[in-house]
């Protein structure tokens, strides 16, 4: 699956983008924010989460920013399957590349997307000292569940306290005949 959005290409990631990867994630502030990345990261990393299995029904995606030349990788974003069943919506920004909206622009497609595909309620989370996550799950309209739970980060080497958040989503039809 691709999808565009005004300034960015989504796109699976492919063997060929592990260099780019390893050279936009390898930052530990970015690495520290996520719960399954690993740190140190570098290209064995990057060729390690490009050669892992996906799963064909919730997509996983790398963001270039469109230019007059080649793409630019400036991120990731995707979703991944909760153990309660939810589906989580996550995304990540080459620290390059902050402060120009591409994590709102990319997570509001990735919403999109998650119309399409018929689901119905998305689910997030963000460490609780990285309150720039949480701002950008604000504007897309996600709510607070009231829950401030402990939360593994691989890079973290341990646990960390998460803001939980929720998002109820209404069928494409429904809104087209609101």
């Amino acid at each position: 699956m691709f999808a565009r959005t005004e300034r960015l290409l989504l796109r699976p990631g492919w063997a060929e983008d592990a260099t780019a990867l390893a050279q936009a994630i390898a930052d530990e502030q970015i690495v520290r924010n996520l719960a399954t990345a690993p740190w140190p990261y570098g290209l064995k990393e990057a060729q390690a989460f490009l050669d892992a299995p996906k799963d064909p029904v919730l997509p996983t995606f790398l963001l270039f920013c469109r230019t007059n030349s080649e793409p630019l990788l400036v991120g990731g974003c995707g979703f991944a399957r909760r153990p309660s069943g939810g589906v989580e919506l996550g995304y990540w920004i080459a620290r390059a590349h902050w402060g120009r909206g591409y994590a709102t622009e990319a997570a509001r497609q990735l919403v999109e997307i998650a119309r399409t595909l018929g689901i119905t309620q998305l689910e997030a989370a963000h460490f609780l000292d990285n309150p720039a996550s949480g701002r950008v799950l604000e504007k897309l309209g996600f709510k607070p569940t009231g829950l401030i739970a402990p939360r593994h980060g691989c890079a973290r080497g341990g646990e960390a306290m998460t803001r939980l958040v929720k998002l109820r989503l209404e069928a494409p039809a429904q809104r087209l005949a609101a």
